[in-house]
């Protein structure tokens, strides 16, 4: 059975969030604009880890990715706090939400939509299936097929969905909060490299720590907490957001230690290296992340924060659970990378 939560959304939306850009646009913010927004992400954030105990790190670099206007893919056994942090994310940030359950049965109608015969009219009519959203929550969705997995593709990359020949532009701000669960689980199907390199971040929260367990078994239930929320920023403060990020700045020495990271990764044998849009990703994460630390230059701290979660998936690193590797840390190729790239000022 498929299950899809669809918050209802006025086909109109785009040409109204349309008309806030160009206002943005037209009106430069200024910077106690921008610093009177970050107070509000701070916000933001304070009351997620309210939600999401123990994780400030996993919150703060979801936010990042959202706010870089890149999607976020979210892999850990079932129960770890996935869909909780989605949902999190997608009240407090005020955007129109669409929660869609994977299943192997699932086809690309179930979430793109599909053209209708309207008898009345005697004409063929396209209803909008749930990616006609501005944050969709594509839950375990590694259970789904790879043809079912491919529908998500151009609508992740160019913010539009094509059907039966028409195009249909999707609502903006877009994003995709993907969840998915270890490949050693049984009945799910590995995302293949082209879909994993369109999301900007890949994130695991782990399990919490004693105390942080201790007061989930003695608190409320994060469901119940979860409709206690309320929107801290809309629309408008998340285009002002995006917007501030392109603003932060990026001098010539950070940009010369994230090519030495770059080169290392294209200088071994054991993976493929960082594309130009994998450079770029990484570039957009990490000035997103110093936008959200309440800053408006980018630091080398700042491309460490975000390095593993921006490369990893693109480096070919397969997550694998804690219980596998019998609890023990290992390295990540990310985290080898920034031990052998010194940073130089």
């Amino acid at each position: 059975m498929i299950t899809m939560t669809h918050t209802a959304i006025d086909m109109s939306l785009p040409s109204t969030l349309q008309s806030t850009s160009e206002i943005l646009s037209q009106s430069a913010p200024s910077a106690s604009d921008y610093r009177h927004n970050q107070q509000k992400i701070a916000q933001l954030m304070a009351q997620l880890n309210q939600i999401v105990l123990d994780k400030p790190q996993a919150v703060k670099l979801a936010l990042s990715g959202i706010l870089a206007g890149g999607h976020l893919l979210l892999q850990d056994i079932p129960g770890m706090g996935k869909t909780t942090l989605a949902q999190g994310l997608a009240q407090l940030l005020g955007l129109s939400f669409s929660r869609v359950q994977f299943t192997n049965d699932m086809l690309p109608a179930d979430i793109l939509g599909m053209s209708i015969y309207d008898q009345s009219k005697q004409q063929f009519e396209f209803r909008s299936g749930p990616i006609f959203t501005q944050l969709l929550l594509a839950d375990e969705i590694n259970r789904s097929s790879p043809k079912t997995q491919s529908a998500l593709l151009e609508a992740m990359e160019e913010r539009q969905v094509t059907q039966d020949g028409k195009t249909y532009p999707l609502p903006q701000p877009f994003f995709v909060i993907a969840t998915q669960n270890p490949l050693q689980q049984a009945g799910v199907y590995p995302l293949p490299e082209s879909q994993l390199d369109r999301f900007l971040l890949c994130l695991s929260l782990g399990y919490p720590s004693p105390a942080a367990e201790r007061e989930l078994l003695k608190g409320q239930d994060r469901r119940e907490l979860l409709k206690e929320l309320d929107a801290v920023l809309d629309t408008d403060a998340v285009l002002l957001a995006q917007q501030g990020v392109k603003q932060v700045h990026v001098a010539d020495v950070v940009l010369d230690y994230l090519q030495r990271l770059v080169a290392k990764t294209r200088a071994s044998q054991e993976y493929h290296g960082l594309s130009p849009r994998g450079v770029l990703s990484l570039q957009r994460a990490a000035q997103a992340y110093a936008y959200v630390s309440g800053h408006m230059e980018m630091t080398p701290e700042d491309i460490q924060a975000v390095f593993a979660a921006v490369t990893d998936h693109r480096l070919g690193q397969r997550f694998v659970p804690a219980y596998v590797t019998g609890g023990q840390a290992t390295q990540t190729i990310a985290q080898r990378i920034l031990a052998d790239v010194a940073v130089i000022v």
